[in-house]
């Protein structure tokens, strides 16, 4: 397994690999921002399911609109 390594073959394979953390780095701020807007989301349909169920449960209770 005695490999030699010329420096053109390093200098490719640190390119490559600065450039795959770079990637890693951007694909978790990514992951990260849509992770919140999902949470924000989320939360905004939880939101606006609350305010629908107001009117819905006055309309199916005749009682709670004397």
């Amino acid at each position: 397994m005695q490999t030699e390594w010329t420096e053109e073959a390093i200098q490719r394979i640190a390119t490559e690999n600065t450039t795959l953390e770079q990637r890693v780095r951007r694909l978790t701020t990514d992951n990260r921002t849509l992770d919140e807007r999902l949470k924000a989301a989320r939360s905004n349909l939880r939101f606006q399911d609350r305010r629908v169920a107001d009117p819905e449960a006055r309309l199916t209770d005749p009682a709670s609109t004397i």
